[in-house]
């Protein structure tokens, strides 16, 4: 294995966001080319090395768009005296969007051992969590190819700017890999930017005794020589940060939801992966998944997936829920709210993703008005009654809590460290609230439905939300002023008027 001493400057933070047509921008760099055997330098145009996300701007890449990642990983445990270990072959296809002479994919951390580009040895360097690949041919814009990546090490755990854990995270009994906003680079090559989302195939082979579980339906499982092999098949596009792996000691739960809005006589599989201690505490709520899907489905449209569930592990192993597709994860037995939100999630967040993590507002805020509805409809306070109490400082239990909600608007988190903060999720919820106030319950709650529909497996940002209201409006409630919704509520700094 050749090592490549880091020659590219880092980009700045600081840097605006672009709109997606120029996502494809290329840099010009120096690079320094590595094969297995040695390398030279020499002057190439590159896809960008980042797609400059205004939180995250290194995150992703310009220059090609990947539609598919078949990921073959294999799983040692860490034993006495060394740390678990991943051994990786990810061949990664995708469309030149621009022509290229060579293109970079994210990867934090581990070795690198080969790469090859439509089956021929390609140069690659490393650059921080930059892998550089330049293929012996360039690429012509429009030409679909595959690249291989194979690669092995000890993955990372990471922290994020607001000091939670990510990544690889080590459990008691395994492994639990999550990728809110940056993780998922710490076990796979990639695309690992929201914009950028592909189908699935991953098969990871571990000791038996031990399961994998990940996203999308499980096609195969099967043991030889004390391993057992899992192969997982997502069929719907997905974004790499609600990509997982859980690897450990689970007891499996298979069911179906029966009424399905789209007339599905088959029903939906739901899977769900259960730590043996949360087991029995865990039984009675997520036996409500096809009760919470079927209201869902009446509320939000029809499920954009092929299957449903959970993954729960314990408490201590993960300090938070993530909506990983298909089936989220959870950090203990979740209460029926925080079911509720991370399985509204699969319509606002998996399926309608945000372009940039300037936008999580459109999955957190939706995810937690969804929490409303489904108080509203099991006869606890209404929307509304939630809406008040956070207006009069009565939602939380402190002072400050109740506070935070104001700090920023909903659309403008100050920095990475605070995208997830309290006005990306009450106050985002709020202007959900306002357009409901503005337009009545019958255009929102088409709106809502007619919004999961309309971008389905797609991106949106910000500014795609609130064209797509202001139309909406013109022709359900053309008497609907949005003006202080935005102006006030999305946008304004401080607590606006009530009115």
């Amino acid at each position: 294995m050749v090592s490549c001493p880091h020659r590219i400057a880092d980009v700045s933070r600081s840097v605006p966001v672009v709109p997606a047509a120029l996502l494809s921008l290329a840099l010009t760099l120096t690079l320094t080319s590595c094969t297995g055997g040695g390398g030279g330098t020499g002057e190439r145009s590159l896809g960008a090395a980042g797609v400059r996300d205004p939180y995250f701007p290194k995150l992703g890449n310009g220059g090609y768009d990947v539609t598919h990642y078949a990921l073959t990983l294999g799983y040692e445990p860490p034993s006495e005296n060394e740390d678990d270990r991943l051994r990786g072959t990810a061949v990664i296809t995708a469309r030149a969007t621009r022509d290229l002479d060579a293109f970079n994919l994210d990867l934090k951390g581990m070795d690198v051992e080969s790469v090859d580009v439509e089956g021929t040895a390609a140069r690659w360097k490393r650059a921080g969590q930059e892998l550089t690949v330049t293929p012996g041919d360039g690429l012509d814009q429009g030409e679909t190819f595959r690249t291989t990546v194979r690669y092995a090490g000890t993955p990372e755990t990471v922290t994020d700017p607001d000091g939670s854990r990510e990544g690889w995270l080590r459990t008691a009994d395994g492994v639990l890999a999550l990728g809110e906003p940056t993780g998922s680079m710490t076990w796979f090559p990639g695309n690992h930017h929201p914009s950028d989302k592909a189908t699935y195939d991953l098969a990871v082979t571990v000791p038996e005794g031990l399961r994998a579980v990940s996203n999308g339906e499980l096609k195969g499982e099967s043991t030889e020589g004390g391993r057992t092999t899992y192969s997982w098949h997502t069929a719907e596009p997905m974004a790499s940060y609600v990509a997982t792996i859980a690897i450990g000691e689970y007891e499996i739960r298979r069911s179906t939801v029966a009424e399905r809005v789209d007339g599905d006589a088959g029903g939906l599989p739901v899977y769900v992966a259960v730590d043996p201690a949360q087991a029995e505490d865990s039984r009675e709520v997520l036996g409500r998944i096809p009760e919470v899907m079927e209201w869902a489905e009446t509320n939000f449209g029809p499920y954009p997936f092929s299957s449903t569930g959970a993954i729960v592990d314990e408490p201590e192993d993960v300090g938070y829920a993530l909506e990983t597709q298909n089936r989220p994860v959870f950090p203990g037995t979740p209460d029926i709210s925080l079911l509720v939100h991370e399985l509204a999630h699969q319509w606002y967040g998996d399926s309608v993703t945000p372009k940039s993590w300037r936008d999580m507002w459109l999955n957190e805020g939706f995810a937690t008005y969804a929490e409303w509805l489904w108080e509203e409809d099991d006869g606890g306070d209404t929307a509304q009654e939630n809406f008040d109490a956070l207006y009069e400082g009565e939602y939380f239990e402190d002072a400050a809590s109740n506070e935070a909600v104001w700090d920023f608007p909903p659309a403008k988190p100050p920095s990475a460290a605070r995208i997830s903060d309290s006005p990306v999720y009450e106050r985002g919820a709020m202007v959900l609230h306002k357009i409901r106030e503005a337009i009545g319950d019958d255009a929102f709650f088409g709106l809502l439905q007619d919004w999961a529909t309309t971008r389905r497996h797609g991106n949106a940002d910000t500014a795609d939300f609130t064209a797509y209201v202001e139309e909406y409006a013109r022709k359900r409630a053309p008497e609907a002023d949005l003006t202080p919704v935005w102006e006030d509520w999305l946008y304004g700094e401080g607590k606006p008027s009530k009115a």
